[in-house]
């Protein structure tokens, strides 16, 4: 993934000492993250993500060359050799907390109750509980319980 090499912020960066917002920067729109998505969901071709995602296809090609190009993607020879793939990195996978998360999110705020959903099921076939951080002695966190230690500029969550 791409730093700044001296210590100095990138000014692409749209609040530097933020991690939320650098992330947000690098995968926070719709269609990278269903990318994302997708690419942990097996797709690996251009003609899958766009199928799966009804992306156009100037948008797939903008968010593959970026994805690809932030290291969270990886291209290389589909086993026909004919073609290149898209798979995700170290660095892609470790989004797979993130996804969850908003996925249980949005199973718990975006649907009706007793709307039809897909489930997200474990290698045994058992939905994958609930993730809820906790503290380091095993207390729940969320927004009241916990604070950014500002590093100068104004504190974000």
């Amino acid at each position: 993934m791409p730093r700044p090499s001296t210590g100095t912020p990138s000014p692409a960066w749209t609040d530097p000492d933020c991690p939320v917002a650098r992330a947000l920067d690098l995968v926070g729109d719709r269609w990278s993250l269903l990318v994302v998505r997708d690419a942990m969901d097996g797709a690996r071709s251009f003609t899958e993500f766009q199928r799966r995602t009804g992306i156009a296809r100037n948008i797939l090609t903008d968010r593959l060359r970026r994805l690809t190009t932030h290291g969270i993607l990886a291209q290389q020879s589909a086993p026909s050799g004919r073609r290149l793939q898209y798979v995700l990195t170290d660095v892609g996978r470790d989004l797979f907390p993130v996804l969850l998360t908003l996925r249980q999110w949005g199973e718990r705020h975006a649907f009706e109750p007793g709307e039809q959903h897909s489930t997200l099921v474990d290698q045994h076939g058992a939905r994958v509980p609930d993730v809820r951080p906790t503290s380091a002695d095993g207390a729940p966190l969320d927004a009241d319980t916990t604070h950014v230690r500002k590093t100068g500029g104004p504190s974000h969550r």
